[in-house]
């Protein structure tokens, strides 16, 4: 049973997420102010957050900050009445996972919860090492290494290897790269994903114009071929 922590200052809709959430089999811990959801979500470890931006004494980015500072990596959804731009850039920046605005439906903010508890299961159950070659990734430290020499690669680049060593040989979207590294309440364009890849095989392929690895899927997106096992034969696949 996944436990989630809801951190919400206003006792009618902390309430009605108890309510909502029970009705649905999870298991529900809450808190009314920020210092009071920092200690509990430290104490609890809950499998997901659904965090207030507007709260007492803390607010919400600053306490998503705080855990990710931490080393925490709990899924957190930030549930606030500001709907800008910005706001939602400020809440992703600190370290949210996505980002739902009031007034919402029950049906949207549970679909949302299963996703991000969907997508902490796939990544317990991921590779925690990639050998490419001569090189070394640790997903679970996120380093990278080719031979003794570290290669700096970027948090979401460390992203798209973990969702495509979930599951090796078969195509990952750019669409799927888009939510689950990006995020809902991200903008970004399929052409970001095409740049990161781009920047991934430049650090880790030994010819970048002739990937081994890192395998586009025309029309669909990429793939993992990793060392002795060799990916199902697909028409429209080629290299680059």
């Amino acid at each position: 049973m996944s436990r989630i922590l809801i951190i919400e200052d206003e006792l009618p809709m902390r309430t009605a997420l108890t309510d909502c959430l029970t009705a649905e089999g999870y298991r529900v811990l809450t808190a009314a102010d920020g210092p009071a959801g920092l200690d509990r979500a430290l104490a609890e470890k809950p499998d997901l957050i659904l965090l207030d931006v507007m709260l007492p004494r803390l607010d919400g980015y600053a306490l998503c900050a705080e855990l990710r500072r931490l080393g925490h990596s709990v899924p957190i959804l930030l549930l606030t009445a500001k709907g800008q731009v910005d706001d939602r850039v400020t809440g992703l920046d600190a370290g949210a996972d996505d980002y739902l605005v009031k007034p919402f439906s029950t049906d949207e903010l549970l679909a949302r919860v299963r996703a991000l508890l969907r997508r902490v299961r796939r990544t317990e159950r991921s590779t925690a090492t990639l050998r490419l070659g001569d090189v070394t990734v640790d997903l679970a430290r996120q380093t990278a290494h080719r031979g003794r020499q570290l290669l700096h690669l970027t948090a979401k680049e460390f992203a798209m290897l973990r969702l495509l060593a979930d599951s090796p040989g078969e195509p990952i979207t750019r669409e799927r790269f888009l939510d689950a590294v990006w995020g809902y309440a991200a903008f970004p364009t399929t052409r970001t994903v095409d740049n990161h890849i781009a920047t991934l095989r430049a650090k880790l392929e030994p010819d970048p114009d002739q990937p081994c690895w890192i395998i586009t899927v025309h029309g669909i997106g990429y793939r993992l071929d990793l060392p002795g096992e060799p990916a199902e034969s697909l028409p429209d696949i080629a290299k680059p």
